[in-house]
């Protein structure tokens, strides 16, 4: 059985904001903790609209992913959720990408990866905007101050 030693100090930030039950779960098997308890309370983590929960879930998450070989698909799953909400999309993008290519039909899946692709667009598209809007402002003032030397 692969367990996870939690370090009874950071057990305040590890608990804040997280829903009572897998709190509970996870305070009534001591200080080991099995897979199935760090798993929920990764879920739960990365469920919550706080970052430093969204950031433990996701590391919590990789720790379970490299230890336990039978939970690597759920794992893929909820780090490209937890990475997402994060704001990390290239990351959201590669486990997306794993989980599509070791799951081709799985639907759920396939509409995570689109949703992160048009996330990815979006920016993209951003910042290109962002770009023109300062290539056009140097443009005007560089017009400007030529035509103030004549």
């Amino acid at each position: 059985m692969v367990v996870f030693i939690l370090v009874i100090s950071h057990w305040n930030v590890l608990f804040n904001g997280v829903q009572p039950v897998l709190r509970q779960q996870v305070l009534s098997e001591g200080e080991l903790v099995s897979v199935q308890s760090r798993f929920n309370y990764a879920w739960g983590l990365i469920k919550s609209n706080k970052v430093d929960d969204q950031r433990l879930g996701v590391k919590i998450l990789t720790d379970v992913f490299k230890d336990s070989p039978q939970r690597r698909r759920e794992c893929l799953y909820y780090l490209s959720i937890g990475t997402y909400k994060l704001g990390d999309y290239a990351d959201a993008r590669r486990y997306s990408d794993a989980l599509v290519q070791h799951e081709p039909d799985n639907q759920q899946a396939q509409a995570l990866q689109k949703m992160i692709e048009d996330q990815i667009s979006k920016d993209g598209l951003i910042g290109i905007a962002l770009i023109s809007g300062v290539v056009a402002a140097g443009a005007t003032a560089l017009s400007l101050f030529l035509r103030k030397k004549r």
